[in-house]
């Protein structure tokens, strides 16, 4: 199911089945088996992306990359909701959104 609804930090997200994905120099890149298209991740992306094989809260999400790139927290928040729907609007993660 693809969001409309803005991220909450409850939020909860996991990458969906069906994508290709292979590392390539450092950076990952994914097929969509479904509609054929092609992502670059990038290497913060492919990090993103390995940190969804398990569902994760959005709060959790960004804890973890804020550590692990040293920057703060908002930063980090902002861009990775950012990449998050992007990748919502492409239908390759699913969101549980927490009321």
């Amino acid at each position: 199911m693809k969001s409309t609804k803005p991220f909450d930090w409850k939020d909860r997200v996991k990458q969906k089945e069906g994508n290709l994905v292979s590392d390539m120099g450092g950076e990952k890149v994914m097929m969509s088996i479904q509609s054929g298209k092609y992502y670059n991740l990038g290497s913060t992306g492919g990090r993103i992306w390995d940190l969804l094989a398990e569902e994760r809260t959005l709060a959790d999400l960004v804890e973890v990359l804020a550590s692990e790139y040293e920057i703060d927290a908002d930063t980090c928040h902002e861009q990775v909701v950012s990449f998050l729907e992007h990748m919502s609007r492409e239908g390759i993660i699913d969101i549980v959104h927490e009321d």
